[in-house]
């Protein structure tokens, strides 16, 4: 009897063990792959066309104060949506501001976007379609120059650089001051439209480019991605594409795993520091071991699951089970450890209740720097939805802190023969 409830206790055991091997690389294999479309998970109840209004499941998204995009039909349709109306406790209200594609009416699931717009088009501003050369070929990127700079201007390649003069006063008609935005996983450049008026209304030129597996930039071998191990060579070449526009300051600018990918590249490449005079990250992914414990207790799965997914990432040996040619070392990807290298000013936000990446992160990646960094902690907020949440104060922030590191980084003009 002992021996058979032994050998019972010793076979679930095993299926334990197992079970949790094959949740281990499913969550490990999850996080590295670009997901599909989806249809989205917010259950939509009613649709009132004529009185400009949706009804939608309570959630901690569908609740959420503020204006928002809302992909539905697997990303196919997209409408905007206004504040919310009433909420009962089991069904949110919200206004309806436009259907720009697809059959609303007829849509059952969603989810909720911080891009309400959908192409600086929709912006009082000049702007072109540029091509970022990067290692693995052409990378879509947008060019939005700073207010008063044509959109063509901008995108001209400095005569002096291609010729070698670097004759005259050093300016061109692209301008000095560049902000770089990197968006996050899951998402694309769309993220950054959100920045486009601060930062140009700050003085500033803003690209905002696409990477290796995002959908739109080239595929790397194995399309997978890097959690910025990877990806950072790509905001090197953005950094190398704008220098030959004419930017002498840049600032990269991340959001969610774009801020991982914007501290990679700057604790990584030469190239990105030569001309790098701050940082501006919108709820960024400072600690991964952190975000995939996280993951783990949201989805519900085991105790100690995102450490064992952060160790399969790192090992040579799972790239047949994850898809990764190479492995990630998780770890390594810390900026915490490595925050005495760092020597540009940063703006730091982070919502307290972001909901995807855990704000402790940020909290020790401000701790360990308080010389360079300012921390703006919000409240309400869920992930990248700062500018959703308290449009003014965001955008008072990134432009306010641009203009103080304009005038803290460009040269003193002197009078002629002084």
């Amino acid at each position: 009897m002992i021996g058979a409830l032994i050998g019972l206790v010793a076979a679930v055991a095993a299926v334990f063990a197992a079970l949790t091997a094959v949740l281990t690389i499913v969550f490990a294999r999850r996080v590295v792959t670009p997901e599909p479309a989806k249809r989205g998970v917010e259950r939509i109840i009613g649709v009132d066309l004529a009185r400009s209004t949706i009804s939608l499941a309570a959630s901690d998204e569908t609740r959420m104060l503020g204006s928002y995009g809302f992909w539905f039909d697997k990303d196919a349709g997209h409408a905007r949506l206004g504040d919310v109306l009433d909420d009962d406790g089991r069904v949110v209200r919200r206004r309806i501001d436009s259907v720009d594609f697809g059959r609303l009416d007829r849509a059952t699931h969603g989810r909720m976007s911080g891009w309400v717009r959908i192409g600086p088009w929709e912006l009082d501003r000049p702007y072109q379609d540029v091509i970022v050369p990067t290692a693995l070929g052409p990378a879509p990127a947008w060019l939005v120059p700073a207010k008063g700079i044509d959109a063509d201007d901008a995108a001209r390649a400095d005569s002096r650089v291609d010729s070698g003069d670097d004759s005259g006063d050093g300016s061109n008609d692209a301008g000095e001051d560049w902000v770089i935005q990197v968006h996050g996983r899951g998402a694309k450049r769309h993220e950054g439209l959100r920045g486009i008026e601060p930062i140009t209304d700050a003085g500033w030129t803003t690209l905002l480019i696409s990477y290796r597996n995002d959908g739109e930039a080239p595929e790397s071998v194995d399309r997978r991605y890097g959690l910025g191990g990877t990806e950072w060579a790509d905001v090197e070449a953005a950094v190398r594409f704008a220098t030959e526009h004419g930017a002498r300051r840049i600032v990269l600018m991340g959001w969610s795993m774009g801020g991982s990918i914007a501290l990679q590249a700057v604790l990584r490449s030469a190239e990105v520091r030569e001309r790098l005079v701050g940082v501006i990250l919108d709820s960024p992914a400072v600690d991964w071991v952190d975000i995939l414990r996280f993951q783990g207790r949201a989805l519900g799965l085991p105790t100690g699951l995102g450490d064992a997914v952060a160790h399969v990432l790192g090992e040579p040996w799972s790239g047949g089970l994850t898809g990764l040619a190479a492995p990630v070392a998780v770890e390594e990807l810390d900026p915490v450890a490595r925050a005495d290298e760092f020597e540009v000013p940063m703006l730091l936000m982070h919502s307290a209740d972001d909901g995807f990446v855990p704000i402790e992160g940020s909290r020790r990646l401000a701790a360990a720097r308080p010389d360079l960094i300012r921390f703006e902690e919000f409240a309400g907020a869920r992930h990248t939805k700062l500018w959703n949440h308290d449009p003014e104060r965001w955008s008072r922030l990134v432009r306010d802190w641009l203009v103080d590191l304009a005038a803290a980084t460009r040269p003193i003009e002197t009078e002629a023969g002084a």
